[in-house]
């Protein structure tokens, strides 16, 4: 192992920096040459066709950022084995071969991960540094707590235009299979509903909720202000289990269909039914806020910051966990173990899995959401009665989110 080429692969994120300078610092200690193969897939695709490739030597590597999100090595969304060519193997091992790599350390979720088994099954020696914001695979992934920082961050700020203007306040955020990143982000910044795609949204549960908490607050205020903030995972599921997407926008290319707005979604949803209450025109004259066809229901309105939370700085967190994971990766290609994970260094261990498992998606834990709808917040369901158990713990506990 002389040479080694890094890849960053589907969406950018916070740490990512990190695991192309792990990698780079750790390769130059062992008296390895690690070089940057730019944009993704495509450019290990189009590999042949470089005239030269960026070494990142000690004093290059020097320049890399690890605090900014996002990656040096740039990114591209290609699933290889979709690539109308037969030789296409063979292109890439021939690109390998003109600048001598021997192996790769690939930066990526799960479906860059399943492109990354597909490359290891075709013969080429390739380890898995885990990256994803959804937090959706078996390890920790780069850009989880990033991201979860921003999006509580996010709540947080908006909640000042939400209580000025009584508002109900939904916020969408990323997460089509799994809501990991809504909900750490939405209990810890203390937002009233979190939606994920493993709880089928019954609107009628949420209206409820929403109604009761807003004009509680409202009334209790002695300058009558409240506000109702949501955190909405781009992936909500409808009562009946069904998705919300754009049937006209086709599929990319790793056969995921566009969504069609699930923050918008639910503003509609909440609309309705405050349109139709009864109970509402009452309770806007009690709160001194009714006047008749201008204001006459609680106005709700949808924020999407999209690629605002994946980009920027990242969180000290993912900047170490990058480091060690892109580092790791060094390690065990020079040790001849390719086809895996990192799950994470532990002192002196290098920790790994198969790839194959670590890309299986990992959904939310409903018993853990369940303590939070103990607590007061709502998901979209009616909480499921709590019988805690008690376990004493022994030895040293994993670091896990």
């Amino acid at each position: 192992m002389k040479k080694i080429g890094i890849i960053t692969s589907g969406g950018d994120c916070g740490g990512l920096n990190g695991v192309v300078k792990g990698a780079a610092q750790m390769a130059n200690a062992l008296g390895i040459t690690p070089y940057v193969i730019p944009n993704g897939y495509a450019g290990l695709y189009n590999l042949v066709e470089f005239d030269k490739l960026t070494a990142l030597t000690p004093e290059r590597a020097d320049d890399i950022d690890a605090n900014l999100a996002g990656s040096e090595a740039g990114h591209s969304r290609v699933k290889v084995k979709k690539i109308e060519d037969a030789n296409k193997y063979d292109r890439i091992r021939d690109g390998m071969k003109k600048f001598g790599i021997d192996g790769l350390v690939i930066s990526g979720g799960d479906d860059s991960g399943s492109v990354m088994v597909d490359l290891f099954e075709q013969g080429i020696k390739c380890v898995h540094a885990p990256k994803t914001m959804d937090l959706d695979l078996q390890t920790y992934s780069v850009g989880a707590d990033s991201t979860i920082n921003k999006i509580g961050q996010y709540i947080e700020e908006l909640k000042t235009t939400a209580w000025t203007h009584n508002r109900v306040l939904v916020l969408e955020v990323f997460g089509r299979y799994a809501g990991h990143t809504a909900f750490r982000g939405g209990v810890a910044a203390d937002a009233d509903a979190v939606l994920i795609p493993e709880i089928p949204s019954d609107f009628d549960v949420l209206y409820k909720h929403c109604k009761e908490r807003l004009f509680s607050r409202i009334l209790r205020s002695d300058v009558q202000a409240g506000a109702y903030m949501i955190v909405v995972a781009e992936g909500l599921r409808n009562v009946d289990g069904s998705e919300i997407v754009d049937e006209s926008a086709g599929i990319d290319s790793f056969g995921h269909k566009k969504l069609a707005g699930a923050g918008k979604y639910a503003v509609q949803e909440l609309t309705k039914r405050f349109k139709a209450d009864p109970q509402i025109k009452d309770l806007m004259k009690k709160s001194k806020m009714y006047v008749e066809k201008i204001n006459e229901i609680p106005e709700i309105r949808a924020v999407a910051p999209g690629h605002l939370v994946r980009c920027g700085q990242s969180s000290a967190y993912d900047v170490c966990f990058g480091k060690e994971a892109g580092a790791a990766a060094v390690l065990l290609l020079k040790q001849g173990i390719v086809g895996v994970t990192i799950v994470g260094i532990d002192g002196k261990k290098v920790r790994y899995m198969e790839s194959k498992k670590a890309i299986e998606q990992r959904h939310v834990d409903l018993d853990q959401v369940a303590v939070y709808e103990a607590m007061g917040t709502c998901f979209g369901r009616v909480p499921p009665a709590i019988a805690p158990t008690f376990e004493k713990a022994e030895g040293r506990i994993a670091r896990h989110l």
